[in-house]
């Protein structure tokens, strides 16, 4: 029977065997010997703005994000005004937070989020600047003081960046629960005495007593009413407490966009009153001498609004009703058109997209101002303090996700020679040996979509006959790599390799995995090199849905660079990725999933200083107790459990018991340890004894870090004296 050689370009796949009559010379395979040629010509051509292009910088990263002549990723920090020397390098932050503390590091663990204060200052200052200019450029006779929702990051250091950045502003708060409001309050205590704290969500007597409380503290707080019902109860406790409220209605507008974010807005949305709801207010107020209460309209339309169109059109609905409330008496005074302002997660500027937005700040701050002033004019209505709730906008860019590729899946068919494939063949059962013949002809005739049927026929066949037992394993792998070489030969194989992150897409991505929202995720660095192959990630939980498989412009796949080191794992070098625009809800509702915890954190703002950046906060991520305890465990009393089972068995032939104390050592720093893989390059593995139990030393680790590091009474007493 004649052998099968294929004759396969070098950048494609080596060729396996040689030697043997036939050939497979696919005019595809043949034009990727030229291909080849040209992408390593452009390899020699390649630029860090090239990468920029491809990954789209250019578009969602504007103007906080570029790529410097190092190839590394630069953050601008104040936007527009940033000076050349006070780009900060992406690359020397993860350095400085993961590089030993022997090293001059911090001894952090990846994955890590780099927190940028200075970012979170601009979007505030930027927004506010955007509706300035459109106020006084339409003659709008009221101002413009913003509310930060705190769902979208409750970070405590987040929180109250922008009380002391908004403070000159007025920039307020917006709470949807008990424990937002308390962190909302005790914030506010340092920020403007005219900031709003807008208390939104579903309430009880308890929610709205602690609202009065806050006006009682001078806090400028409003309740603004989810339903109906609520108003009974404000009524009866603010009689209670001796506190006149200030109350607000959520109304319920026609007017919704038809995407994901805006499923909880229009008639049937979740929350908000309606119009004969809004007007059974208006009475029970009038009736109880408190219509002067009434002071702020609230209404949201969703989520990333996609034009100015969709918001011009809600606004202006939300002013009729607005001035209709005057008209019925109502002290009103405030606008708040609640979150929507968008993000454009892929640069395409596109309003067609969940994922962009048609508009820039000062577009979306022109349209609400237009809007609700020509209303308010031509009903002769005094033009009212505008608000807003933009939440994803502010906080999104001022953070950034870093993990790690560890690894990479490529898979390389088994060397054969001619000989080798001979004894293949004559090794297989009759009418996988026909399937065989069968490829081999359709070679010869160079019928190449037949050799493709007949090598997955081939491969079939003989999957169903080693799991029959007629073949063993060796003939099955040689089979599997004989249908590749085919495959690659005729240009059909899959390019796209699969990269394995140190990362936990539920805990750090949900939005990814929960709803499909994409954000740009890009190498930090090596952007002066020509990304040669795609892939998607693969994290490190056990779940198929732990992959990250879309990336925005559509792509399935993303352009990757090799990993350094045999088989793709990473040895000498590291290669980190970021993911950018999370800084909004990631947080706040990632969960535990394989008990992996949330990331490492930094805070990193621009300075004068060599390094061009001060690293003001650096925390390790929860340790594997911190996350066993918060499903209900006790680290204590299980390393307990485990240190007198290793004196019980782990002895051996160590008559005075070192290797035992040894194990126990062991077990107790892994408790203290982050759950997530730790590198050899990043941390120095310490052999305790002839046991063979390995563990990361402390200080490698970065157990004791800033503030952040269990304290005395958690740092276990396992060695003995």
């Amino acid at each position: 029977m004649p052998a099968l050689a294929c004759c396969v370009d070098a950048a494609v796949a080596a060729p396996p065997f040689s030697g043997v009559p036939l050939t497979v010379t696919n005019p595809a395979a043949a034009s990727a010997t030229a291909a080849s040629a040209a992408a390593i010509e452009d390899l020699s051509r390649w630029s860090p703005s090239r990468s920029a292009s491809l990954y789209r910088m250019d578009g969602w990263g504007d103007p906080y994000f570029s790529v410097n002549s190092s190839g590394n990723i630069s953050v601008r920090p104040h936007g527009v005004e940033t000076l050349p020397h006070q780009e900060i390098d992406v690359l020397k932050i993860v350095k400085k937070a993961s590089d030993p503390k022997s090293a001059g590091g911090l001894g952090l663990q990846l994955p890590l989020i780099v927190r940028l204060p200075d970012v979170l200052k601009n979007r505030l200052e930027s927004l506010q600047s955007a509706f300035n200019f459109a106020i006084g450029s339409q003659d709008y006779e009221a101002h413009y003081q913003g509310v930060y929702p705190v769902k979208c990051n409750q970070d405590r250091f987040v929180v109250e960046d922008i009380v002391r950045f908004g403070s000159p502003f007025r920039f307020g708060l917006e709470a949807g629960s008990k424990p937002e409001l308390l962190l909302a309050m005790s914030c506010l205590c340092k920020g403007s005495p005219e900031a709003l704290l807008i208390c939104n969500g579903f309430k009880d007597a308890e929610y709205i007593s602690l609202a009065l409380v806050a006006r009682k503290l001078a806090l400028n707080t409003v309740i603004v009413l989810e339903m109906e019902e609520e108003l009974d109860t404000v009524i009866d406790v603010s009689k209670k407490l001796s506190v006149r409220p200030v109350i607000g209605v959520r109304a319920k507008l026609r007017t919704k966009h038809s995407g994901h974010f805006g499923s909880t807005s229009g008639e049937k949305g979740k929350f908000g009153l309606t119009t004969t709801q809004i007007l059974r207010v208006v009475k029970k107020l009038e009736q109880a001498g408190m219509l002067d209460c009434l002071q702020l309209l609230h209404f949201h339309i969703g989520s990333q609004i996609p034009s100015t169109a969709l918001l011009t059109d809600g606004v202006a609905e939300a002013a009729q009703i607005y001035c209709e409330l005057v008209r019925l008496g109502a002290g009103m005074q405030v606008i708040d058109i609640g979150g929507g302002l968008g993000i454009d997660y892929d640069g395409s500027k596109s309003a067609d997209s969940d994922i962009s937005v048609g508009y820039s700040l000062e577009d979306y701050a022109s349209a609400v101002v237009r809007a609700i002033r020509v209303v308010c004019d031509r009903k002769s209505v005094k033009h009212p303090v505008l608000c807003s709730e933009s939440g994803r906008a502010i906080v999104s860019h001022h953070s950034i996700l870093i993990f790690e590729a560890v690894a990479a899946s490529v898979y390389h068919a088994p060397a054969m020679s001619s000989h080798g494939l001979q004894y293949l063949v004559d090794g297989l059962p009759e009418d996988a040996r026909a399937d065989y013949g069968n490829l081999s002809a359709a070679a010869m005739r160079g019928e190449y979509e037949t050799c493709l049927l007949y090598a997955e026929q081939l491969k079939q066949r003989c999957i169903e006959q080693f799991k029959e037992g007629v073949l063993g394993m060796e003939q099955l792998a040689a089979v599997d790599g004989l249908c590749d070489v085919v495959s690659k030969a005729i240009g059909v194989s899959d390019p796209v390799r699969t990269y394995h992150v140190n990362l936990s897409i539920f805990t750090s991505i949900p939005d990814f995995w929960g709803i499909g929202q994409l954000f740009p995720i890009v190498p930090i660095h090596r952007l002066d090199q020509r990304p040669c192959v795609r892939g998607i990630l693969s994290d490190l939980t056990c779940d198929s849905d732990g992959k990250i498989d879309r990336f925005i412009g559509g792509e399935s796949s993303l352009p990757l660079h090799e990993m350094e080191g045999e088989g793709g794992a990473s040895v000498g070098g590291r290669y980190y990725l970021g993911m950018f625009l999370g800084g909004a809800y990631e947080e706040a509702i990632g969960g535990l999933h394989n008990l992996f915890g949330g990331p490492s954190v930094v805070r990193v703002q621009q300075s004068e200083g060599p390094h061009g950046f001060a690293v003001t906060l650096a925390v390790p991520g929860p340790s594997c107790g911190d996350v066993l305890r918060v499903m209900q465990h006790e680290p204590k009393l299980m390393f307990e459990t485990l240190r007198h089972r290793a004196e019980e068995y782990g002895g051996g032939q160590d008559h005075d018991g070192m290797a035992s104390m040894a194990l126990a050592s062991g077990l107790a720093q892994s408790f203290h340890n982050m759950p997530y893989l730790v590198t050899a390059s990043s941390c120095g593995l310490n052999a305790i004894s002839n046991s063979g139990f390995y563990y990361c030393s402390e200080d490698e680790y970065g157990v004791g870090v800033a503030d952040a590091a269990a304290g005395d009474d958690e740092q276990w007493s396992y060695c003995c004296a």
